[in-house]
């Protein structure tokens, strides 16, 4: 079994390099394992407490749940994956069933953050993007998913998104065995990765 891990910043294009990695290889070569599936349940908290929640700070992911997932996988036991709704803040009741595949990724912008789960990685990737790029997407993607009006996006960006990245995400390059620059757009990248992945299956 290879694990990959793939962070980078909000909206730098992590899904696109998963997805067309995914297109390249065998069906049912890959098994995916999302960081936003495992933030901590909140649908306890009131509307104004759900709205300051921090989602770029490494205590919002349940990292222990994630790490045993991810050791059940490579043990060779399926695993039922929680689901996690934005815009309730709260774990649903339904889960999703995650079997031990020859590829398991894990994708998220805090997954290089935790010693633990970065030992369990057989190649780390940083994806990288400019931060114009990264908060045009967020815009996007936050009305568009999650709800939220175009002054709440950026409200949140600067008080959340940005000083997090700074701190936390950025600095994780380091452990990154590969930088993708330019996102999902870096099909040279992407191409490599894909041939190296491809020769783990063919050995």
């Amino acid at each position: 079994m290879l694990i990959i891990g793939i962070a980078g910043g909000s909206g730098s294009g992590k899904s696109t390099v998963v997805n067309q990695i995914i297109r390249n290889l065998p069906k049912d070569a890959v098994s995916v394992i999302p960081q936003d599936a495992y933030y901590r349940d909140n649908g306890h908290l009131s509307a104004d407490e759900r709205a300051r929640i921090n989602f770029d700070h490494p205590s919002s992911i349940e990292f222990n749940l994630l790490i045993k997932h991810l050791d059940q996988l490579k043990s060779g036991s399926p695993v039922e994956m929680p689901t996690y709704s934005y815009v309730t803040c709260a774990r649903g009741k339904e889960t999703i069933p995650v079997n031990p595949r020859e590829v398991i990724i894990v994708e998220g912008i805090l997954i290089l953050t935790n010693p633990r789960l970065r030992k369990r990685m057989d190649i780390k990737i940083y994806v990288d993007a400019d931060g114009d790029d990264r908060l045009m997407r967020i815009i996007w993607r936050d009305i568009e998913e999650r709800g939220r009006s175009f002054k709440q996006v950026l409200q949140h960006y600067e008080k959340f998104v940005k000083p997090m990245h700074l701190q936390f995400i950025e600095p994780t390059k380091r452990y990154a065995d590969i930088i993708i620059p330019q996102g999902g757009q870096n099909r040279v990248a992407i191409d490599v990765l894909t041939s190296r992945i491809k020769m783990h299956l063919h050995q």
